[in-house]
C-alpha cells in the first residue's frame, strides 16, 4: 500500500463546490437570518449576469437553498445563461421583459413588472431585460443551486449542459401567458404571476386567521404561497424544513424563531424585508402589529406536485395538527403565555390591541 498524498482530515475540511463557486462570481454574501430591505441591500458587479448582484445565504438555508438579488442597468439587459438548477424570480422594483428558449433556438416572450413571478424552466436559455430606459430593475431569486452543485461538483455541467427537457418547456405558445388551473387546497398551477400583490387569496384558518394561496410553476420540485394575515393578528407557531425564504409584501411585525427548548431569536421585518425560518425543524410564528393586512411571498424546496422532499409544513395534514397529535403546529391554547404578553407589548406601543379570535388574550 503505498503511503496516502493528504488525510482525509484536509479533504473534507476544504469549502464545499458550491461556496468554492460563490468565490469566483466575485459578489457580495448576504448572511443572517433576514435581509432589512431586498430594494436596497448591497450589490456588486456581476460579469456573469452582466448587472449588478449579491448572494443571499440565509443561516439554517445555506446549503440547501440560497437566494440572490439582481440589478439590471437603465435599458439594459443580462446576459443570456441556462443551468441545471431551478430558480423562481420575484420582481422587486422596475418593469421589462424575459426571452426563453430552447436549444432549437425558437424563442418566448414575454413582459413583466414589479410584483411578477416566474421560473425559467430547468436549463432552458433565458435572457431578462430592463424596459427602463432611466432606472434600474431588480429581482429576487430563490434557487436550490446549492444542492445540485454539490450533488454534482462539476460548474461546467451546470452552464453548459445542452439537454432540453421538453416535458417540462416544449416552447409550446402561451407557455407564459398567465392563464393557469385552479385546484382544490388553494393551489394554483401556472408559468407566470403577473402581481403577487394583489392576486386574490382564499380563506384559511388552520394556522390562524387570514388567508393562503400555493403556486405550482413549470413542473418545478421549488414552489411558492402567498399568506396575508389581518392587522393585530399572529399565525400559530410551526416548524418544517429551512428552505422557506419570506419576503413580506406589505405590512410590519417581527417574527420569532426557536428550536426545541431554545431561547426565541426575534426578526423585525416590514414591506421589502425577506427572513428565513430559522435552522432545520426550529419553530416559527410571524406577527403583524400594523395597521394594515401584512401579505408575504414564500419560496421554497417542495412542490405539491412533486413533494419528494420533507417540508411538512406542506405534506398534509402534519402541518396544521397540533404537536400533542403528532403534527407541527402550537395551537394558541398550548403556546408559552409570554407570546402574548410580548405581542400586547408591541401593539401597545402603536395604540393597537389584539385581535385574535380563539386565541388567549
Amino acid at each position: 500500500m503505498t503511503t496516502p498524498e493528504k488525510s482525509m482530515e484536509n479533504i473534507v475540511a476544504q469549502a464545499a463546490p458550491y461556496e468554492q463557486w460563490q468565490k469566483t462570481e466575485g459578489i457580495p454574501v448576504l448572511r443572517g437570518h433576514s435581509v432589512d430591505d431586498l430594494k436596497t441591500a448591497e450589490v456588486g458587479p456581476w460579469a456573469r449576469k452582466g448587472g449588478k448582484g449579491a448572494f443571499v445565504n440565509l443561516d439554517g438555508t445555506e446549503m440547501s437553498a440560497d437566494g440572490y438579488i439582481c440589478e439590471i442597468p437603465p435599458g439594459g439587459s443580462q446576459n443570456p445563461e441556462r443551468h441545471m438548477f431551478e430558480e423562481i424570480i420575484f420582481i422587486l422594483e422596475g418593469r421589462g421583459a424575459a426571452t426563453v428558449w430552447n436549444k432549437d433556438g425558437r424563442k418566448q416572450t414575454f413582459e413583466w413588472g414589479r410584483g411578477s413571478l416566474f421560473t425559467p424552466p430547468l436549463n432552458t436559455w433565458h435572457q431578462i431585460f430592463n424596459g427602463q430606459g432611466d432606472k434600474p430593475a431588480r429581482y429576487v431569486a430563490i434557487t436550490n443551486a446549492p444542492l445540485m452543485i454539490n450533488l454534482f461538483h462539476n460548474v461546467d455541467f451546470m452552464f453548459n449542459c445542452d439537454y432540453d427537457f421538453r416535458d417540462r418547456y416544449s416552447g409550446a405558445d402561451g407557455f407564459f401567458s398567465g392563464k393557469g388551473k385552479n385546484y382544490a387546497e388553494r393551489i394554483w398551477e401556472s408559468n407566470f404571476i403577473s402581481n403577487v400583490y394583489d392576486f386574490k387569496l382564499q380563506e384559511w384558518k388552520q394556522r390562524g386567521p387570514g388567508a393562503n394561496v400555493m403556486f405550482e410553476m413549470a413542473d418545478n420540485t421549488t414552489a411558492a404561497h402567498v399568506s396575508e394575515f389581518p392587522m393585530a393578528s399572529y399565525k400559530k407557531a410551526h416548524r418544517h424544513a429551512s428552505t422557506a425564504h419570506l419576503i413580506i409584501l406589505s405590512g410590519q411585525g417581527y417574527s420569532l424563531l426557536w428550536p426545541d427548548d431554545g431561547e426565541w431569536e426575534r426578526v423585525d421585518w416590514h414591506t421589502g424585508s425577506m427572513f428565513n425560518n430559522g435552522h432545520d425543524r426550529w419553530f416559527h410564528q410571524h406577527f403583524n402589529t400594523g395597521r394594515e393586512p401584512a401579505r408575504y411571498l414564500a419560496l421554497h424546496w417542495q412542490s405539491r406536485k412533486y413533494g419528494t422532499l420533507s417540508f411538512s409544513c406542506s405534506r398534509r395534514p402534519l402541518g396544521w395538527i397540533s404537536v400533542k397529535e403528532g403534527g407541527a403546529q402550537i395551537e394558541y391554547e398550548d403556546e408559552d403565555p409570554r407570546i402574548m404578553e410580548l405581542f400586547k407589548k408591541e401593539l401597545g406601543k402603536v395604540g393597537l390591541k389584539p385581535q385574535m379570535p380563539g386565541a388567549k388574550s
